[in-house]
């Protein structure tokens, strides 16, 4: 097989969105409601969904995905490939064009220096990037002229949309951020609450963990586009509150990520104002598993790698904990249709879908017990385990939600039932999931024993999302608790798969890789993966345009949405 003949030449740029039916900002206003308010702007200072989708109104990659998961161009003329001589035929390079004319909102052109500016910006040694495993790889990006970068990898690339693809790796002005590499990041407030970006909407105020006002963007690329003129994103509250605003009063025109029991959207979406949308893509709701040890009188080094967890360290601990769980009737109780009991982190596209691991199906809350016992940990006149006097003992967060306070409740009576004691916490999710290094509540920080939360990545290819899970990926005080790798894991196999994987171009083999990156986490019961989530979110009736995308942020084409007379 030749090199034209992979992984590359596959992708196909397809045309962009429908012509608008309407005038920019002819609309007036859009309200949208994400229950978990956003604590910044900058996707590079934050892991949380609801940070990259309240960016996505503003900030824009070269290309990203469309609802069927196909890469297409944004601030890009084309997608890259081989066969147009946009990427090397060795694999080591690539090269982006911008449209001709691309104006960020302060009307000033975006060139290629933006985008050697992102790169290092992401990858500044002093700095924390969020989305550093999107760089993996780059050793330099260099202007061909004002509008056209070359992005140049240490090894041959075979998958290389990493950089500036998909709503996690979006291009941020040069002359905006320049004072702002490194460690002065997170000090740039004005910058990182108000970027100056080429989307359908620039922001007039940000609230943390509160409110964002947006404007239509007066030099966005279409004169016809956005329709709304004005937008709203209000953060805060609950699922089952968002739900109604939408479903049953109609005060706002779209609600994310409705976290809610099957039959309570039922009952909501028959009050007829809106609809519920929902589709399947790789969104794992999973328990993370904290190798490393949180107890508060470490200090600063509290949840690193410097000082290992006293039992979670213990693979038939990890591995009892997954066992004692019904997958079947977690999803039952909280998704129905809109869930699927998996024991995968990567459920998607099916030609990843390992089967290695389907065991876990299968609730054995005995099979735990033997191996716990066979294992020295004994059972006390607490009824808690203990051995060499380290009781199992944990404490279990999460964010604020009906159905995760369900979960926490059934999970700690089975962890009771195989002798482990929980101590169950919620944190409002704002803060959990903000990027705030100063906040002791964040799920980077991980100041628990096990967390619980779901995740999933952009686009079909796997390949930067399992490269969470490398060494340099563990946040710590280092990173400014900036990284994807909650556990704090570390295994030079698993990095050794990171890199084959990254160099490796047939499609089918790329599937062994990923197969063989998410078994080791699971049969090393590193993350416990508990549902296979669709995404649920519900628009009114009267909000026309609305696509829902799985493989990308679901605002990705707000500047299409519309005000319909339907009622």
């Amino acid at each position: 097989m030749s090199k034209k003949t992979l992984l590359l030449g596959a992708v196909a740029a397809l045309a962009v969105a429908p012509a608008a039916l309407a005038e920019r900002g002819s609309d007036g206003h859009v309200n949208i409601i994400y229950w978990q308010a956003p604590s910044t702007m900058n996707p590079y200072l934050s892991g949380g969904t609801k940070e990259l989708e309240a960016a996505s109104l503003v900030l824009e990659p070269m290309a990203r995905y469309d609802q069927d998961g196909n890469m297409v161009p944004y601030l890009a003329e084309s997608i890259p490939t081989v066969d147009n001589g946009g990427v090397s035929a060795d694999l080591t390079s690539i090269t982006w064009k911008l449209k001709e004319g691309m104006l960020w909102a302060d009307g000033s052109p975006v060139t290629s220096a933006d985008l050697i500016f992102t790169w290092k910006y992401c990858t500044d040694p002093q700095g924390g990037c969020a989305q550093s495993e999107k760089y993996n790889d780059v050793i330099d990006v260099t202007a061909v002229d004002d509008r056209t970068v070359t992005v140049k990898f240490g090894v041959s690339k075979p998958f290389p949309y990493g950089p500036f693809v998909g709503a996690q790796a979006p291009v941020i002005q040069a002359a905006q951020f320049a004072d702002c590499l490194g460690a002065k990041a997170p000090e740039c407030t004005d910058a990182n609450f108000g970027p100056i970006g080429t989307g359908p909407f620039r922001v007039t105020e940000f609230r943390p963990n509160d409110v964002i006002s947006y404007e239509a963007n007066p030099n966005y690329r279409d004169p016809a586009k956005p329709a709304f003129a004005t937008a709203t994103l209000k953060g805060g509250g609950d699922a089952a509150a968002a739900g109604r605003a939408v479903l049953e009063t109609g005060e706002f025109d779209y609600a994310w990520n409705l976290q809610l029991a099957p039959d309570v959207l039922a009952n909501m979406e028959a009050a007829g104002k809106g609809k519920v949308i929902s589709s399947f893509g790789t969104l794992v709701e999973r328990i993370m598993i904290n190798l490393t040890n949180p107890d508060p009188a470490l200090g600063d080094e509290r949840s690193t790698a410097k000082h290992p967890h006293p039992f979670l360290t213990d693979i038939n601990v990890r591995k009892a904990l997954s066992m004692a769980v019904d997958r079947e009737l977690l999803v039952e109780i909280g998704y129905g249709d809109a869930g699927r009991p998996t024991c995968n982190v990567l459920p998607a596209p099916e030609i990843y879908k390992s089967t290695a691991n389907d065991a876990c199906l299968i609730q054995d809350v005995e099979g735990a017990k033997k191996l716990l016992d066979d294992a020295g940990w004994k059972v006390g006149a607490d009824g808690v385990r203990a051995k060499d006097g380290v009781r199992l003992s944990m404490l279990y967060q999460t964010s604020t939600n009906a159905v995760r306070q369900d979960f926490q409740a059934l999970i700690k009576q089975w962890w009771a039932d195989i002798g482990v004691e929980t101590e169950l916490r919620n944190i409002d999710a704002s803060v959990f999931f903000g990027g705030d290094p100063a906040s002791p509540d964040t799920f980077q920080k991980f100041y628990a024993d096990v967390e619980m939360y779901a995740n999933n990545f952009d686009g079909t290819d796997p390949e930067s999302y399992m490269a969470n899970w490398e060494c340099k990926q563990a946040p710590r005080p280092e990173t400014q608790w900036q990284g994807n790798n909650m556990p704090r894991y570390c295994s030079e196999e698993y990095d050794a798969l990171v890199a084959k994987m990254a160099q490796t171009g047939a499609l089918a083999d790329r599937a062994t890789m990923a197969k063989a990156m998410n078994d080791k986490l699971m049969q090393e019961y590193i993350i416990l993966p508990l549902v296979d989530r669709g995404r649920v979110s519900a628009h009114s009736n009267t909000l026309g345009g609305v696509i829902m995308n799985t493989w990308d942020s679901e605002l990705w084409n707000a500047a299409d949405w519309r005000r319909t007379r339907t009622q």
